[in-house]
């Protein structure tokens, strides 16, 4: 090897040393803090902070830090390069009245590499609780064991994966509990109780450890949905508060949902939510990157930045935002210039519900807006700007027109685009079980139990958009994920699933 052929190997070791100490370094920080968080969530969650809570906040604040303890976990067992020594669970026996299944695992072979026929010594038996529609059952996986009377050598199938390792939920139970919590709106603390008088006590903060570990596991699938979504040329975007726990500060703090979607017209519908701490533009620029395309969307300063700059977003008004303005003064006031407004704005979305009954496609709603929309909307146009000019200044009536008028050219965009919808109602009506859990959690419980109930809930309302029924779906989601390799994890999203999915279950 010459000189110069050694000189590059060295420069080459050299830097693969500084990019391990790069990654040592990483992780002993991200360890650290994961380390940190954890102590704090602990003093917390078993100290004199959680006594200032009372009622249904002291016990959802309970699940929360639960949760993000079993997230924790979780991240602390991806990172670190050598097995912590793992916490012993105390369980309770599985009640003996609930029906068995029988789940057999044997070798592949039984014949020994000497030629030899192994004989079956005994086995290993462990018990997994599991749910299916309307009853609980338990699994019970029997791993045999075989040995060469020659070679003493001992063979026995491995212990098949699952999400929670070690634990004894079924990917059935996990996605029963998770459903019940975030598609049915039941805290934890009602799953308890509704377990309990099935015979099956299953304790609320194991139930939080399972919720905080499957947000995480199921992170990557919402990260592969997220890639998907960002190459539509048109998304909706929305957001809804979420009050968010402050343990330290003895009260909520208001963050937010944000949520992005496909459109109505989209083959493969996609609804993501991400959790943030405020409502600054700033996380919506954080979570669309790059994507500078048509965004449908509300009045709200936080897009605007969007919508400016050297490569701009194109701003796509929300027309029911305009016309929910004038609902408003008549519902309240029975304003006649109200009334009149709202015949106009009747008029564009007969012509939409036209379109949708005739199953139109782009080309075609585009073609039907230029004849009749178009003409609807020019008329509005002039009522609006001859009735600014006789009403009240400063007046609820002058504000609604204003509203219009100034966001006249966002407003009317779809009529020369038939793949831009009329409005935002499409997304807004995704928000909406968000609200009703709201009523039913009273609050998201930290900022990660946030993001891993944005996991979730992306995943259970984008299987619903596919006409999936969500307990299936994720049923058959975490039962294969831990075997399913990162490069197939599309497999897995809800469209891709729908196509494939399994003949059974």
């Amino acid at each position: 090897m010459s000189v110069e052929e050694l000189r590059k190997l060295a420069a080459s070791l050299i830097t693969q040393v500084e990019l391990k100490d790069d990654q040592i370094h990483w992780k002993d920080l991200k360890i650290s803090q994961l380390t940190h968080e954890m102590a704090i969530l602990k003093r917390w969650r078993f100290g004199h902070a959680a006594e200032e809570f009372h009622g249904q906040q002291r016990s959802l604040l309970e699940e929360s830090i639960d949760e993000d303890l079993g997230a924790i976990e979780i991240e602390l067992d991806e990172i670190q390069v050598v097995a912590r020594p793992k916490k012993i669970p105390v369980r309770a026996h599985l009640p003996l009245d609930l029906p068995r299944v029988h789940c057999p695992h044997e070798p592949e072979s039984t014949q020994c590499e000497c030629g030899c026929q192994m004989k079956r010594i005994g086995e290993d038996v462990a018990e997994k609780l599991d749910y299916v529609p309307g009853t609980f059952q338990v699994e019970r996986h029997v791993r045999g064991k075989w040995v060469c009377n020659v070679c003493e050598k001992i063979v026995q199938a491995p212990v098949p994966p699952h999400v929670i390792d070690k634990g004894i939920p079924t990917a059935g139970l996990l996605a029963q509990v998770l459903v019940s919590k975030y598609a049915n709106h039941m805290p934890l603390y009602r799953q308890e109780e509704i377990y309990a008088r099935s015979g099956v006590p299953i304790p609320r903060s194991t139930m939080a450890e399972w919720v905080g570990a499957c947000g995480v596991r199921l992170q990557p699938l919402v990260d592969a949905m997220k890639s998907l979504l960002l190459k539509r040329s048109v998304l909706h975007a929305d957001e809804t508060p979420m009050p968010t726990l402050r343990p330290g500060l003895k009260k909520t703090h208001r963050a937010y949902l944000w949520a992005y979607g496909t459109t109505a017209y989209d083959p493969d519908p996609i609804v993501i939510y991400d959790f943030a701490v405020g409502r600054s533009g700033e996380h919506a620029r954080a979570f669309l990157g790059q994507w500078r395309e048509k965004l449908v969307c509300d009045d709200f300063s936080g897009y605007k930045a969007l919508f400016q700059g050297e490569r701009p977003a194109t701003e796509v008004g929300c027309m029911a935002h305009a016309r929910r303005k004038f609902h408003e003064l008549y519902a309240n006031h029975q304003s006649q210039i109200a009334g009149e407004a709202l015949e106009y704005y009747a008029g564009l979305y007969e012509v939409e519900r036209k379109a949708q009954d005739l199953g139109l496609d782009a080309a075609g709603r585009q073609t039907l807006r230029k004849a009749e929309s178009a003409p609807v909307a020019q008329r509005l146009h002039e009522w609006l700007t001859k009735r600014l000019a006789s009403v009240a200044p400063g007046s609820a009536t002058e504000k609604a027109i204003k509203y219009s008028l100034g966001r006249w050219e966002a407003l009317t965009r779809y009529l020369s685009d038939g793949t831009l919808p009329i409005d935002n109602n499409w997304l807004e009506n995704r928000i909406r079980p968000v609200a009703l859990g709201r009523a039913n959690w009273l609050f998201a419980g930290s900022d990660r139990a946030g993001r891993g109930a944005a996991a979730i809930m992306s995943l259970i309302q984008t299987a619903r958009l596919h006409g999936l029924e969500p307990f299936t779906y994720l049923r058959d989601v975490l039962e294969r994920l831990p075997l399913i390799p990162q490069s197939h994890i599309g497999d897995l999203l809800p469209g891709q699933w729908k196509i494939n999915r399994p003949r059974t279950h």
